[in-house]
């Protein structure tokens, strides 16, 4: 087999790509030197597209099937029927077509005994696209034939392309709209953003770098980057000792623009809230194509949604802790408890959480889930509930019943928050002795929600003034949840409170200083 050609990078994926610029691959399988040497004398000045063409030969059946593997970038195959064999021609088409998979490139067969291989009955038995006898292949039809086949197989990568692209542009999109917080939004979007230039932008071997920023005004921030820029995340945008980069960038704000060269990526992305958004990529290899312009525009609208859905969500997110809050504080008012109570329970429930060993997103719920612990009051009476001195026993039978109360309220939710503020308020007085309320339910039987919530309850209450008592020194209370472990609380959270102790006395000395503010 002779190769005529120079080597062309080309993608490692199974579909067929072309080099933009490339020349057209044109694969010639004959037995006979002279077809070899007539048809490339022919179209020796051929051009498509501003490419020219580039030969590969190949004299057998076996030679092709090597060729074709080696040159998967190949555009047509001028395919002798009778050689080896007197199928060997047809062996080869359904070796490219079922073995390699191979439907992109173009399969002309040619043939000087044209009874051998009947036209329709070839045309109707195997995937090719043409065939001739090589008679009738004069230099102007064999022209004209290149022009088909070779606009043929341009449309085919293209679509290809497209394809991927859409694809590529999905995937990105179906990560992007799973992130939860805007710095792994902007991460995923930066990842997803070089992989989809690399597969449609960027010859092989070249490489990328490129950050993501957002701000208000002239200040933007970098939330993340790639490469080069690397080292420039959590900085201010102009810590980038470039100045022309600033400068197009600056101006691709003002215009609210995106820029596309042949080196560089400037997306601004658009979203609801005012905040500027950029993405800036750099390390293109050619100018990008109309398709390649068009996915990256869908790119960044599928950014901007995803911007846009993360801040709804966080706003109802925000809502709805806001109104755990307020419904917490509302209780606390109601029971004549002052120092937001509620929220230093939350606070230190988190705290006590992490250390116990829960991971943040579960130590989050815990604490956005507590202020709710005492929710059941809202059906206590209030000559009980503001009663300032002790309760009789009727009067303590009727206080009780607020942990169950409490979780009635809240268990028909399907939200976590509420379900786990359920949990808390209904086990938030059982002692891991078995002595508490309202099921005398013992040890780890107590969900961990309540046994942490517990912990913290106790302790702040403690210490705080409430109608009926006077609030406890530190050593006291200290003592007291000493006494207390193994009886009221676990002993484990009492270790791990006792050891986090200055910790815990800080959630309640910032929280009496911001109420005094």
């Amino acid at each position: 087999m002779s190769n005529q050609s120079e080597k062309i990078l080309f993608s490692d994926e199974a579909e067929p790509t072309q080099t933009q610029g490339a020349p057209w691959k044109v694969l010639l399988v004959d037995d006979e030197q002279a077809i070899h040497d007539v048809t490339c004398l022919a179209l020796s000045d051929f051009t498509f597209d501003g490419r020219p063409l580039e030969f590969v030969s190949a004299y057998s059946a076996a030679q092709a099937m090597n060729a074709i593997q080696e040159h998967r970038d190949t555009a047509l195959i001028l395919l002798d029927v009778v050689m080896e064999s007197e199928t060997a021609g047809l062996d080869v088409a359904r070796f490219i077509r079922e073995d390699l998979g191979n439907t992109a490139v173009r399969i002309v067969l040619r043939t000087g005994q044209p009874g051998q291989a009947p036209e329709r009955d070839v045309i109707a038995r195997y995937d090719i696209n043409d065939y001739k006898e090589k008679t009738e292949l004069t230099s102007r039809k064999l022209t004209t034939l290149l022009y088909a086949s070779l606009r043929s197989y341009r449309d085919i990568i293209e679509l290809e392309r497209n394809r991927r692209g859409l694809e590529a542009v999905i995937e990105a999109s179906a990560r992007m709209f799973e992130m939860h917080t805007k710095e792994n939004l902007a991460e995923v979007v930066l990842q997803e953003l070089s992989g989809l230039v690399q597969k449609q932008c960027v010859l092989p071997g070249c490489s990328t770098s490129a950050f993501a920023a957002q701000g208000h005004g002239q200040s933007l921030q970098i939330v993340a980057a790639t490469g080069r820029y690397e080292p420039y995340a959590g900085r201010d945008l102009t810590s980038i000792q470039d100045p022309a980069m600033i400068k197009d960038l600056a101006a691709a704000l003002t215009c609210s623009h995106s820029e596309i060269t042949s080196t560089d990526y400037t997306a601004v992305i658009k979203c609801r809230d005012g905040l500027k958004r950029l993405l800036h990529l750099t390390g293109l290899c050619g100018e990008p194509g109309d398709l390649d312009r068009s996915l990256l525009g869908l790119f960044e609208r599928n950014v901007a949604i995803a911007c846009e859905n993360m801040d709804l969500l966080h706003e109802i997110e925000q809502t709805q802790i806001e109104m755990v809050d307020i419904l917490g504080e509302t209780i606390e008012t109601r029971s004549l408890e002052t120092g937001h109570h509620v929220q230093r329970v939350a606070e230190i429930s988190q705290l006590l959480a992490l250390e116990y060993g829960l991971d943040e997103e579960e130590a989050e719920v815990i604490r956005l889930a507590s202020p709710l612990h005492d929710i059941g009051k809202i059906g206590i009476p209030d000559a009980i509930l503001s009663k300032p001195g002790k309760l009789d026993d009727a009067e303590w039978e009727v206080m009780k019943t607020h942990a169950r109360l409490g979780y009635d309220i809240l268990k028909t939710s399907s939200r976590r928050v509420l379900q786990a503020g359920a949990i808390i308020a209904r086990d938030h007085h059982e002692k891991w002795d078995g002595s508490g309320y309202p099921a005398g339910t013992g040890g780890e039987d107590i969900h961990l929600y309540g046994r942490l919530t517990a912990v913290a309850d106790v302790f702040e209450a403690l210490g705080a003034e409430r109608c009926y008592k006077d609030p406890w020194p530190l050593d006291k209370i200290i003592a007291f949840m000493r006494e207390q472990s193994g009886r009221h609380f676990e002993p484990r959270l009492i270790d791990i409170l006792l050891q986090n102790i200055d910790k815990v006395t800080a959630i309640i000395e910032t929280s009496d200083e911001t109420s005094s503010v």
